[in-house]
């Protein structure tokens, strides 16, 4: 993935080339869309709790950057499950399988 920043008139110069290519594929189509929709003046700049984020990776051991993508994905739980002890065990326990008997 790469980020760009455009001025408006270099913004309308990459839309024009674009269509001036004639018929657009997917891809192309999806430039244009994209340039359409990209206002870097409308969107505020991005702030992150740092503090938290820090605190959050080295209580669950991992990275910031792991920290960060479940708070985009707004994810409630921690990003690695915590393991429970061989012996504790949630719910009943498995029955024992029993032997086959002979067809005979």
């Amino acid at each position: 993935m790469w980020c760009a920043r455009f001025s408006d008139s270099q913004l309308e110069v990459m839309k024009d080339l674009i269509k001036a290519q004639g018929e657009l594929g997917p891809d192309l189509a999806g430039a244009l869309e994209a340039l359409e929709l990209s206002r870097w003046d409308d969107l505020p700049e991005a702030e992150l709790p740092w503090h938290e984020v820090v605190e959050k990776a080295t209580h669950q051991g991992i990275s910031e950057a792991d920290v960060v993508w479940d708070m985009a994905g707004r994810k409630k739980e921690p990003a690695v499950p915590r393991s429970r002890s061989k012996g504790a065990t949630k719910g009943k326990r498995a029955a024992p399988k029993r032997a086959r008997r002979s067809a005979t």
